[in-house]
């Protein structure tokens, strides 16, 4: 269990200076962002010190992991593209944030829209991409509009577009606004809605660096690990390495929701104690109540208990080893007085909604979950409804092209197994039929 390295790295939380979300008023402006040491990064690529090769391997030897949830090595994903030859080649900055509980993207979207611009241009530049396309979430209208407006500012200062700051390379960047579904920020359903179909998830292999867009090679990365590149570049792969977490370093942007008294979007190292986050960071818990459960990374991420949680900290390690994963970083905090049926009854509602029907498994299962969880909630249930759910479960798990169907699973599993009270307190016995005595 990786806690005692984890604790000594993010142990002085408090000293540490946001980078990500730095206080700075009117950081969204092009003019404050540049007098704050803004498009420095690229400008040091497009110099003649840096080349592809090197801001990929620079990006590799930082530790960066995606935080989009998958958590895989940013730099070992840009060494997939294949070589250059005379396809197109694009990138996709997956904007499509719609996992219950997490909102931290937008606010990068929003505080600090042109690092993530900039994280944009060095990746393009290290893969030889000349067109992103950055894809939001639609029902972020107003995060939309704002960044197309900022876009538009970058584009007049020739920080995007042909030759950019004078040099021989060029890239363009698309705002594509989401086509409104969950689904969509699986990274192959991603590619499919932008191309105009129906976000149907694909079948791997092929992966996206092989025929991704339009059959050409594609990477996508999410929002805030992009933003993450420019402060690689500047600041070199070792300071950023030696942040937070060995296992996934950095600064991890932490959505914290529920029943905690300062709730919001906090900029700390990885790898910080949940137990600080809750007791410090948010202030504790709401009306002084006790804590019963919490979620560590979006609703697809196993709940933990109360007890679960001494000692355990926000990095990929940690959290495996309790049950549980990193996810997306946005944490569910849940009070003594939540009841676990309807928090999970409102869960496998929203997955149900949120299929796109492709796979049998995912489709059909879903929507018993949502019904078999609504019936025990209901004080309609018996034991037997409870192992329905687990079978449920296992026809689900691994059984469909994406991990939509795996995401309503965990919640169901994980919450059985550990707030079966709950549910149990909800049910009637199972009634078992016993044969007349048969007299002679």
């Amino acid at each position: 269990m990786q806690v005692s390295a984890t604790k000594s790295k993010a142990g002085n939380w408090k000293q540490y200076k946001r980078v990500l979300l730095p206080p700075i008023k009117d950081l969204h402006r092009l003019d404050v962002y540049e007098a704050n040491g803004g498009y420095t990064a690229l400008r040091a690529v497009l110099s003649e010190e840096w080349d592809e090769k090197k801001v990929t391997e620079s990006v590799k030897a930082s530790g960066l992991r995606g935080r989009g949830g998958a958590a895989f090595n940013t730099g070992l994903k840009w060494s997939f593209m294949p070589p250059v030859d005379d396809r197109p080649r694009y990138l996709c900055c997956n904007g499509d944030e719609s996992e219950p509980g997490t909102f931290k993207d937008r606010q990068l979207m929003e505080y600090n829209p042109h690092l993530v611009f900039e994280g944009i241009l060095i990746a393009c530049y290290a893969m030889s991409i000349t067109t992103c396309y950055l894809y939001i979430r639609g029902e972020y209208a107003d995060w939309i509009t704002h960044m197309e407006r900022e876009l538009a500012k970058a584009y007049a200062k020739g920080y995007v577009g042909k030759n950019i700051l004078g040099s021989s390379f060029s890239t363009e960047i698309v705002i594509h606004k989401g086509a409104g579904a969950y689904i969509c920020g699986e990274e192959t359903s991603l590619m499919e809605s932008l191309e105009g179909n129906r976000a149907y998830p694909r079948i791997k292999p092929p992966f996206p660096a092989q025929y991704g867009c339009w059959g050409h090679p594609t990477t996508i990365n999410n929002v805030e690990t992009l933003a993450c590149v420019p402060l690689i570049v500047n600041r070199g792969s070792a300071w950023f390495s030696g942040i937070g977490a060995e296992t996934l370093p950095g600064p991890v942007l932490y959505g914290i929701s529920g029943h905690v008294n300062r709730p919001g979007v906090y900029e700390y190292p990885s790898g910080m104690l949940i137990s600080d986050l809750i007791n410090d960071v948010c202030r504790g818990m709401r009306n002084d109540k006790k804590l019963k459960a919490i979620v560590p990374g979006g609703s697809s991420t196993p709940p933990l208990r109360a007890d679960q949680i001494e000692g355990v900290c926000m990095d990929a390690d940690s959290l495996r080893d309790v049950g549980s994963m990193m996810g997306t970083a946005g944490l569910l905090v849940m009070d003594e007085d939540t009841d676990m049926v309807k928090w999970l009854r409102r869960v496998s509602h929203f997955y149900f909604h949120e299929s796109c029907g492709q796979c049998t498994p995912c489709r059909e299962g879903t929507g018993w979950m949502e019904r078999i969880v609504a019936k025990i909630d209901h004080g309609e249930g018996n034991m037997r409804d409870i192992d329905l759910l687990y079978d449920l479960c296992r026809g689900m798990e691994g059984r469909t092209v994406c991990a939509l169907a795996d995401a309503a699973a965990w919640p169901v599993r994980y919450t059985l197994d550990r707030f079966r009270e709950d549910f149990e307190s909800k049910c009637r016995p199972s009634v078992v039929a016993v044969p007349e005595t048969v007299t002679a």
